[in-house]
């Protein structure tokens, strides 16, 4: 993307190969001077407009971009938890285990008031599916980016191991 026809610059990275890919995805990679199409697909925005473009089809290295002492912003998809209950979910405290309360350890209490407003406000912190968001994590120090593209990153990031971050 540049900033003459599409008002903003920007570059589309590709990782790995499909096997079997649709015709459009195909024709957009063959734009990209590929045969094969990506399996993941990413489009980057360029802030700097005085940055150079790399050219269409080009590999890049991650030690050309990434440098020791560099600090990143790294996003995935965290772990996914199923449907969990107010305790796991939010942190609840949940109720006494004594004092007449046979059933009550882990239930949320009381949702809200009566009559009025007569409803559920939205966002109210309740049961439900947990994980499986996408989650950023902020200011990681890239430690060292070895001659084969790896990038060895201190801290905590999202995901299932050999997941996809970015």
């Amino acid at each position: 993307k540049t900033s003459d026809r599409d008002h903003y610059q920007a570059v589309q990275l590709g990782f790995n190969m499909k096997k079997k890919a649709s015709r459009a995805e195909l024709g957009h990679a063959k734009g990209a001077k590929q045969d094969k199409a990506p399996k993941f697909l990413k489009e980057v925005r360029i802030l700097d407009d005085s940055e150079t473009i790399p050219e269409v089809g080009s590999i890049l290295n991650p030690g050309d971009i990434f440098h020791p002492g560099d600090i990143v912003n790294v996003s995935g998809l965290s772990k996914g938890k199923g449907f969990a209950g107010v305790v796991k979910r939010h942190g609840f405290h949940g109720g006494p285990k004594t004092h007449g309360q046979s059933d009550r350890h882990r239930a949320p209490g009381a949702i809200g008031q009566g009559t009025t407003p007569g409803r559920v406000y939205r966002g109210k912190r309740m049961a439900g599916r947990m994980g499986n968001d996408n989650v950023t994590v902020r200011n990681l120090k890239i430690v060292d980016v070895t001659a084969d593209g790896v990038l060895v990153i201190k801290g905590l990031v999202p995901g299932i191991i050999n997941g996809l971050i970015m």
